[in-house]
């Protein structure tokens, strides 16, 4: 299907919704990136009277959502390569639940892929509907790379912010990037992502296994593993896609998974795929040794192992901030450096979460904080906060890799787990009345993004959107292979269009009504406890 670049139902119709605050006090900002986080930040900061100017170094606004052929030459490595996707690519959430809050993500008369759960193209389709429907594009600067960040004072002694870039664009089609420019703003919204530099595992003897090596990052096609033997390491989204991916082509997919639990069966729906604990060491004559004695003569090992948080054009010794196995910091809630907020932020470091609207909230945060409609604590104040949060993890036994983990803890997904698996469709009644809520202790709730809807004065997540979430999740422990294509949260999917009419005029489906009285809950919540413990 073609795609259509004029406006669709979803912009139609959302035009008429748009509100725009008197400003208060404007900023000229640096945006550095245009994918998701990028573009919703320049949208909020348009809205609250600021003038963005947004970096992205690629020929296309979509950021990690925009796919290239073009693997990274070092399979270890980024490699100047910025993209991540796999051809194969889908989304492990479902549209409806993903999409800004008030820019929904469904299928219309735009889709290339109109499944619930789509491709990565489909993802791109509405990331460039949205700059468009905003009017973003414009404030893009395709193919320009920042390359420094550095706090400046103009004659008159304003603090400021000097950003430096090369643009290939300028340079003219075919160029490297032209000689370096700079350009001085009053704040920088750092929206780069974390999907380009590859992290990777750790293995005993690794230097001396003779096989083929690559990181996921570096994957795009299962065709070059035909016939071979490949061992996987990790079994988050990508593990999972890739390992089933490949198994359509290999003589065997061997997956070591970190965290595998004691009763973990190795045997899959795949005849030739098996999940093992962690990789011990590997030896020279090929062999890869798993923690449980098994072993297996491998031909490839590819890392599934994720990504590490980098800033290239920050320099550590400026003291913004700094990068500590996976801890950005410090940071007063995952946005500001205390001490030089709000005129430098940081979006979309958080992860395990509903992303999108996620950003969008942050975005919300720094625009009102630049324009004085929010009020920051003292700098004092954040870094207190940020000292309290660090110790906090460090009480409950958490690393330091976690720190910008959303997700709740593991124990409740068993929770969640569980009840979908004893109570099914007795769940969805329980989750849309909240007496998911009680069931599960409340610690379900989405702290942060509720923290932040309090800050900006906006309307919290809706109720459908973090069960779908939350019960999505577990419904990947259960169905792993069709968890995508077959689900039974139609109630709460009605709900979720109900809601999303206010922004779709074609939208006409309407919610069930449902009776919880009936529910034992007592007898429900004492199962709970007793297969939690």
């Amino acid at each position: 299907m073609k795609k259509t670049t004029h406006p669709t139902t979803r912009e139609q119709t959302s035009r008429d919704l748009e509100t725009f605050p008197p400003p208060m006090s404007s900023s000229r900002v640096a945006v550095i990136g245009a994918g998701a986080a990028g573009l919703v930040a320049a949208r909020e900061l348009r809205r609250e009277g600021h003038a963005p100017v947004v970096f992205e170094r690629a020929a296309g606004v979509g950021g990690t959502w925009r796919y290239d052929d073009a693997a990274s030459a070092d399979p270890l490595g980024a490699g100047g390569v910025h993209g991540s996707l796999y051809a194969s690519l889908r989304t492990n959430l479902p549209r409806e639940c993903m999409g800004f809050l008030d820019f929904p993500f469904v299928a219309d008369e735009g889709s290339v892929d109109p499944r619930r759960f789509p491709g990565h193209q489909e993802v791109l389709g509405y990331l460039e509907a949205f700059a468009r429907r905003f009017d973003l594009l414009r404030l893009v600067r395709l193919q320009t790379e920042v390359v420094g960040v550095r706090r400046s004072c103009d004659e008159a002694g304003a603090a400021g912010w000097s950003v430096s870039y090369c643009s290939r664009k300028l340079a003219g089609a075919g160029s490297d990037l032209e000689g370096e420019q700079s350009e001085v703003f009053d704040a920088v919204v750092v929206c780069n992502g974390h999907f380009a530099e590859p992290r990777l595992a750790d293995i005993a003897g690794i230097g001396g296994w003779p096989g083929k090596q690559m990181h996921s990052h570096s994957y795009r096609v299962p065709d070059p593993f035909h016939g071979q033997v490949v061992v996987i390491i990790g079994y988050n989204p990508s593990g999972m896609d890739i390992s089933r991916d490949i198994a359509g082509v290999a003589k065997e997919v061997h997956v070591a998974i970190r965290s595998a639990p004691a009763e973990m069966q190795s045997a899959t729906a795949h005849a030739n795929l098996w999940l093992h604990p962690m990789i011990e060491f590997a030896e020279e004559d090929g062999s890869v040794v798993f923690r449980d004695g098994s072993r297996v003569k491998a031909d490839a090992i590819v890392h599934c192992t994720g990504y590490k948080y980098r800033f290239p054009f920050l320099e550590e010794e400026d003291g913004i901030v700094s990068v500590d196995d996976a801890r950005v910091g410090p940071l007063y809630k995952h946005v500001f450096p205390p001490h030089l907020a709000p005129h430098i932020s940081f979006i979309g470091l958080p992860f395990k979460s509903i992303l999108f609207p996620v950003f969008r909230l942050q975005s919300n945060w720094v625009a009102g904080a630049l324009s004085g409609r929010i009020e920051l604590p003292s700098p004092e104040e954040m870094m207190l906060d940020v000292t309290a949060f660090y110790s906090n993890m460090e009480v409950r036994g958490w690393p330091k890799k976690f720190t910008h983990n959303l997700g709740v803890e593991a124990w409740t997904v068993r929770a969640v787990y569980l009840c979908y698996v004893y109570t099914s469709s007795i769940l969805l009644m329980l989750i849309y009345s909240k007496l998911i809520y009680i069931i599960c202790f409340g610690v379900l709730q989405f702290e942060y993004e509720d923290w932040l809807s309090e800050q900006c004065g906006l309307k919290k997540m809706e109720e459908w959107r973090r069960v779908i979430y939350a019960a999505g999740r577990a419904r990947v422990s259960v169905r792993p292979e069709s968890y995508r294509d077959e689900w039974d949260d139609n109630q709460l999917l009605a709900q979720a269009h109900l809601d999303l009419s206010k922004y779709i005029s074609d939208v006409t489906s309407s919610m069930a009504t449902y009776d919880v009285a009936s529910v034992d809950l007592s007898s429900l919540r004492a199962h709970a406890i007793k297969e939690i413990r």
